[in-house]
């Protein structure tokens, strides 16, 4: 057996009034009613909890303990009810993950979003890379996370964002000096000495690899930086050529001045931006919701990227 909330308000109603009468009209009872819940949960905890006296009653040692605790679990319960109602079916808090790549660019825009849809929504955020993150989504310390697709894990429910293209990003000088074949110039016409990329575990750096046609132990490559906005001002300072999403093409080029940003030809590279969640989460809303906020949010950077 086990005791109740109905017990533990009773004794909590009990302690405050001092009188079991009073008590039982405070909670809308009879007063045999509610001795019958105090001497339950009294034989449940081993001994009295108050010293019955003619016209009131005085807590016991016991009484006190359990009067505390007892409060605290009370306001637990309290606060969950509240939870339940104030839900509606919807995400009251919500922990995103996004990987670096994405989340200076994206992030403002998106809390901004989420903000002046519900400011009682609490949201917290993680930035780490796309292994990290799915360990914590799938440890369940994340709600969702926005990373490129595929994924590559089981048990998650993937949804396209939209394309990030990839675009050509060096110096002025250094696309001058390509010439007439920067027209046609593909990412695989690129020679490795002239490429600088992320550190390895980034997966925009396996996504430019991929889309140069090269291997990781493909010599000369540059893979040391450990920020966009390091790489950025690497090739601003003329060091070499990089693979820029246009996602962080126009922050990139305004914090770095001397970066110059040039497309690829038809077809032009390029990596998919998708939200994934736990496939054994409940209420597939609150995620089909935060992936149209979070859509709408990417479609329009890219798109002014586009524009401009």
């Amino acid at each position: 057996m086990s005791f109740t909330l109905r017990q533990l308000t009773y004794f909590r109603a009990l302690a405050e009034q001092r009188n079991f009468g009073r008590a039982a009209a405070v909670c809308n009872v009879s007063q045999p009613a509610l001795s019958v819940q105090i001497r339950a949960l009294e034989d449940m905890m081993g001994g009295a909890l108050v010293e019955r006296r003619a016209r009131d009653v005085l807590l016991t040692p016991l009484g006190r303990e359990v009067l505390a605790h007892g409060k605290e679990v009370l306001d637990a319960a309290a606060r969950l009810e509240n939870l339940a109602h104030a839900r509606d079916g919807a995400q009251r808090s919500l922990s995103l993950g996004l990987i670096p790549t994405i989340a200076p660019y994206l992030l403002p825009g998106v809390l901004a979003a989420l903000r002046a849809g519900d400011l009682s929504l609490s949201v917290r955020v993680r930035e780490s890379l796309t292994e990290q993150l799915l360990e914590a989504l799938l440890a369940g310390e994340l709600d969702a996370a926005v990373l490129a697709l595929p994924s590559g894990a089981a048990g998650l429910v993937e949804v396209e964002l939209f394309r990030d293209t990839f675009l050509l990003a060096g110096t002025g000088a250094r696309l001058a000096g390509l010439g007439a074949k920067a027209r046609t110039l593909s990412p695989a016409d690129l020679e490795p000495t002239q490429l600088l990329l992320l550190e390895d575990g980034h997966c925009l750096t396996d996504q430019a690899l991929a889309a140069c046609g090269r291997e990781k132990s493909a010599p000369g490559i540059n893979m040391g930086a450990s920020s966009l906005a390091t790489l950025s001002r690497l090739v601003a300072a003329g060091f070499g050529f990089t693979l820029m999403p246009e996602l962080a093409a126009e922050a990139e080029r305004t914090a770095a001045p001397g970066l110059e940003l040039r497309r690829f030809p038809t077809p032009e590279p390029a990596r998919t931006i998708g939200l994934v969640r736990r496939a054994s989460t409940p209420g597939a809303g609150w995620f089909d919701e935060l992936a149209a906020l979070i859509r709408g949010v990417g479609e329009g950077i890219v798109g002014a990227t586009r524009a401009g």
